[in-house]
Formats: structure tokens, C-alpha cells, sequence
């Protein structure tokens, strides 16, 4: 039975993650800060350590028993970027993968796909951007950069298999939607700044499939956008987004007012980044929702504007 080692599980993909591996009867160890995982109990296929992973210690000696590792660490960027929090945000991502590629047994064969995002392409503008685009200078590109490489350097190890996931926005129930939903339910909704900008975006069911994909690909590595194959400006997300709340989308938030409100964090939110998932499609994968519509038609299919 294989075990697959997740940090970050207790997260909106964590989550979604350790159920599709419980589904499929393999063992897994999950980590985090919090003192239990939230809707997973411990039971003989699911261990949860609850631990500071921007610290070495004790929490290490498990990875050497993985035959799969997922990292997916990193404090939420959902919040206004201070200079203490800024700096949480670098710690809690690179400090994290550099502790486990040092706790990784050399020569051992191990999956580990680490989580990088598509903000490191910076604001790319109407560029259609393939895993080997050029990469951006703003904050959150120069995390993902550092991160990336902590992350190759398990490839010094031996017998590591290293992918790096490059992640748009994660749709699902939960996460991003939970944040952008509720101002379209009053009635509030609508694009950011002019919304000509390119928005990335995966459905959580691909992004895990991928996930799973890649761990069943065996000459897969190196550097994949995990976005949706369609890529969409944010009016035209925004416009789908109303719809399928049967709600408008003709509140824009201007520019000023994001960067006025939010800061750095508003800045980033305004940059176009037109992601194409190209290396995924030359492995093979079939997206299960290609297009922003059925994504979130899938997701409030049942629910609706209630």
C-alpha cells in the first residue's frame, strides 16, 4: 500500500486531496499547524502531525517513509501584506520545502510535487504564457522563484521525481469562491479594475486529477500549469461567476480602489497572467471542466444563487 505525505493537508486542496487518497485505500500522513485535522480523524490509513514546518525537528522522520510527497505549505496571500506577514508568507513555503528535501533519504524513490503558483509569471499582459515563459520581479514571483528552486534541489538527492506545480485559482466549495461569491449574492459582484486582464483558474476535480496523473505519469517532471485549458479575462470570469449565482456582475471594483484597499496584495490581484497548461496537455491529460462555464456550473449547479 502506498503512502503519500502531505503538508498543508488541512488546507481547501489538502483536503480534497487526503479524500482522494483515503478513497484509494492508501496511507496518509498529513501536516500542519493545527492540533487536528478538521474533517479527517485518525484511523489506520490516516496519521495527522501537527507541527511548525518551518521548523526541523520530529515531524522529518516521516517523510522517509513516503513513497509520494505533496507539498502544499504556505500561508494564505489573502491578506493585507504587512512586512511581518510578507515575510510568513516566503518562511512558511521555502523554509518548508527546504526542511523536506533535507529530511528526504538519498537515492530513495520518491514523487514530490511541490506547489509554485501561476503568479510567478508577474503581469504578463495579453502574452500566452507556456511553462517556459519569462518570469516576473514582483513579490509574489520572486516567493514562487525561491520556492521553485528549494524545491529542484530534491532532484540532488538521487531518487527524487520532482514536478512543480504552477497553480491558477482554485475553484471549488471553498476556497477563492468563498472569498469572491458572497458580494455577487448581494448583489455586488463584478470585475476587477478594467477586467481586460487574463485570470488563471483550475477546477479543484483537475487539479487533484492532474495531481494524481502526474504520480501515474512515470517520465513526467520537471514544470506544469496546473490551469484550465480556456483562459478568460476577469470580466468574462466575473460575468460567468454572476451567472452561475444568478446574480449581475456589474460592480467593478476600479483599479485605485483595490490597490487603495488591499495594498501590494491588490496590485497582484490586478496583473494578467494568460496560463496555458501545455505540458500537462503533451502528457495526455483530459480536463474534466475545460472551460470556466462548466467549472462553475458544476460548483453551484445544485445551489444556485441560494
Amino acid at each position: 500500500m502506498k503512502q503519500v505525505l502531505i503538508t498543508g493537508a488541512s488546507g481547501f486542496v489538502g483536503k480534497h486531496l487526503v479524500r482522494h487518497f483515503l478513497d484509494r485505500h492508501w496511507h496518509v500522513t498529513g501536516l500542519g499547524t493545527s492540533s487536528a485535522h478538521p474533517d479527517f480523524p485518525e484511523s489506520p490509513e490516516f496519521k495527522w502531525i501537527s507541527a511548525d514546518t518551518t521548523l526541523p525537528g520530529s515531524w522529518q522522520d516521516h517523510v522517509a517513509d513516503a513513497d509520494v510527497i505533496i507539498n502544499l505549505a504556505g500561508r494564505n496571500i489573502f491578506k493585507r501584506w504587512t512586512k511581518t506577514y510578507k515575510q510568513a508568507i516566503y518562511d512558511s513555503r521555502i523554509k518548508t520545502t527546504r526542511h523536506l528535501v533535507d529530511a528526504m533519504v538519498p537515492d530513495k524513490p520518491v514523487h514530490f510535487l511541490s506547489t509554485s503558483a501561476a503568479g510567478i509569471y508577474g503581469d504578463a499582459g495579453q502574452q500566452e504564457l507556456t511553462e517556459d515563459a519569462a518570469l516576473g520581479s514582483d513579490f509574489l514571483a520572486e516567493v514562487c522563484k525561491d520556492w521553485e528552486n528549494a524545491a529542484l534541489d530534491a532532484e540532488k538527492k538521487g531518487g527524487a521525481l520532482v514536478r512543480i506545480m504552477r497553480f491558477g485559482v482554485v475553484l471549488g466549495d471553498g476556497g477563492a469562491l468563498s472569498v469572491m461569491s458572497p458580494a455577487f449574492k448581494w448583489f455586488a459582484g463584478g470585475p476587477l479594475g478594467s477586467g481586460d486582464q487574463w485570470f488563471p483558474w483550475i477546477h479543484i476535480q483537475d487539479l487533484v486529477k492532474a495531481m494524481d496523473f502526474l504520480i501515474h505519469t512515470p517520465d513526467s517532471r520537471g514544470i506544469y500549469n496546473m490551469v484550465g485549458p480556456e483562459p478568460v479575462r476577469q470580466r468574462a470570469f466575473a460575468k460567468a461567476l454572476g451567472q452561475a449565482l444568478h446574480r449581475p456582475a456589474v460592480m467593478p471594483a476600479p483599479g485605485f480602489v483595490v490597490k487603495l484597499v488591499m495594498g501590494e496584495l491588490g496590485a497582484s490581484l490586478l496583473n494578467s497572467q494568460k496560463a496555458v497548461p501545455r505540458a500537462l496537455v503533451d502528457a495526455g491529460f483530459v480536463f474534466d471542466y475545460p472551460d470556466v462555464q462548466s467549472a462553475l456550473g458544476e460548483i453551484f449547479g445544485n445551489s444556485g444563487g441560494s
